[in-house]
Parts: structure tokens; sequence; C-alpha cells
């Protein structure tokens, strides 16, 4: 079914009734952006001056924002440390209108990723982070707020470590709809999942096949998955479900891919919750994300955004 503005505001009015918990690794997305102009007379690197900086929500916080951005009720439960990353993050999620479920540690930090800008390039990017697998009191407290009740959960793995054997064996529990944003190394984890949705290179590290469709028909048979979208970059997303088709990306411009598999993973889950097909949600997540990967960094998508791409004939 091709998307018009009258199916567009019915789609985003079920939205509203839906109810999907955000469950990974929160990462506080840090901008400095500048400009360069001369290089250190102490090392041969260039000298950013800063004109501004940003905090953005990244990693889980993303998806979540993703979601509530669209009209989605949204919780977002993951760790955070117990240093000034975390005001930060809180004060975004409440900015965002995100139910706040997250746990602090005293042992590791705030996940932050540090991204340093010029002339809308990135020079650097600086990594402050803990990959320790959660325990002890922490991920007993992360089990006790699993238990609320959502139409579906949405698993965010950036490999931080909150994605572990007991949060998912607790969700199995919940018998609900559960969708995975994926890391390679934790594939054994993701077993039994309703969705998965990995990017091409990740597909790939989990199952040797050079064919696209033995790749995916492999990998959701050995995983036993519902259903699987693999996104294909500039080329769009493969979906595996009961047939295998293809679906052209809707991108006019890349301008940075960061965050897309985010918009991806949010927009499939709350569509098919609210009742919509699976050729629809991946034409409406195809749209989604074309507009993504046209915002540097992390981004979401707003209502507005996507009635104008139809109306510049973005039409899917």
């Amino acid at each position: 079914m091709s998307l018009d503005k009258d199916k567009l505001s019915e789609i985003l009015q079920r939205f509203k009734s839906l109810k999907i918990l955000v469950v990974g690794d929160v990462i506080l997305d840090r901008y400095l952006f500048g400009k360069v102009e001369r290089i250190s007379p102490e090392a041969p690197v260039p000298v950013l001056e800063v004109q501004r900086e940003e905090f953005r929500l990244g990693g889980a916080g993303n998806v979540a924002n993703n979601l509530s951005t669209l009209g989605v009720k949204t919780c977002l439960l993951g760790v955070l440390g117990q240093d000034y990353g975390r005001h930060i993050i809180r004060g975004l999620l409440k900015e965002a209108n995100i139910e706040d479920l997250t746990v602090e540690d005293e042992e590791r930090p705030t996940t932050e990723k540090m991204r340093i800008v010029a002339m809308s390039q990135q020079l650097l990017r600086v990594d402050n982070e803990s990959t320790q697998v959660v325990q002890g009191k922490v991920l007993e407290k992360l089990l006790q707020r699993l238990d609320v009740d959502v139409d579906g959960i949405i698993l965010s793995d950036y490999a931080k470590g909150v994605v572990c054997k007991s949060i998912v064996d607790r969700i199995r529990e919940k018998k609900t709809f559960f969708a995975v944003d994926p890391r390679p190394q934790n594939k054994s984890l993701y077993v039994g999942a309703s969705l998965m949705t990995p990017n091409e290179k990740e597909a790939r590290s989990m199952v040797q096949e050079e064919n696209l469709q033995s790749l995916g028909w492999r990998l959701k048979r050995e995983l036993k998955l519902r259903t699987l979208v693999i996104t294909l970059g500039q080329k769009g997303m493969a979906l595996f479900d009961r047939e295998f088709k293809v679906f052209p990306a809707k991108a006019r411009q890349v301008y940075d891919v960061s965050g897309a598999g985010d918009t991806v993973v949010a927009v499939l889950t709350a569509s098919v919750l609210s009742g919509l097909d699976w050729d629809t949600s991946c034409e409406l997540a195809n749209l989604c994300a074309g507009i993504a990967v046209g915002k540097l960094g992390t981004a979401t998508v707003k209502p507005e955004e996507l009635f104008q791409s139809l109306e510049e004939g973005c039409r899917v």
C-alpha cells in the first residue's frame, strides 16, 4: 500500500495508543562544533575553536526518542553512572517525554561518545564507557523494572553490558513482542526474537553466506526469528518474513548514517504493533530512515518531516 497524507495521519494516530519499552545501552552523544584555522605548535594536529556544544540521546536513548517523537508512549530502561552525564540524560529524557526507568551504577561511567566536528566533518570521536556485563544489585533493579505493562519491547544492544542473558530470559518470560537491534558478538542471546534488524555487515558477521537471500533465511532459521529485516544502506532494506522482498531506499542525500538503525527498529516495531502489515511497515521505516540519514549525528524524525517528504513526491 502506498502512503499518502491521509494514511500517514491514520498511522500516527494509531501510534499514540501504543506503549513501548526500550531496554539497552543508553549513550550520551556529545558534539563539539567549531572551526579549524590553524595547526597546533605543540604537535602536528588541528586546533578546534569551539563554537557550540550539543548533547543528544544516543544508543537505546535514540531509539526511545524516535518512538516518542512519533507519538508513542515510551519507557527507557538502561544503566547510567553516578556522574554529571546522568543529569544531562535525565534532563533530555524529561524534555522528550520519555518515562525514565534507568538505574545508576556507581562502578561505571555514563556511556558517552564525544564527537569533534569542524565544517560538518567529524575530526575525532572520544569514548568514555564500560563494557562489563551488569550484575549484582544493578542487575536486580533492572529485572525488577522490566515488570511494566507494555505492548512491546525493543532491545537496543550496543554491547555495553546491559543486554545479557538474565535480561533477555526475563523478557521472553513476558511473552510479548520483542525486537532486537543486534550486535554480532551477542548473537546467541537473540534466539526467538519477534523481529531482528541487523545491517548487512552485522548479518554477515553472524552467518557465513555469500548470497543475501541465503544469508537471511539461514540467520532467521538459526535464531528462530519470527521476522528478519536486514538494512542495506543506500540499497534500502530486505524483509524475510513469509517471503523475501527488498524495499529500495528513500534517502535523497546521505549525510550521516549514525543512528539510522535506531530509527528503523523504532518505526518497524511501532508500525507492526499498531496493526500495519510488513510491507507498509518497511515502506514507512525506509521513508523515516531516508530523513534521518540526511541529518548530522543521531537524529529523530518528526511527523511534519514525514508529511513534507510526501508532499515533495518522496512516495513509497
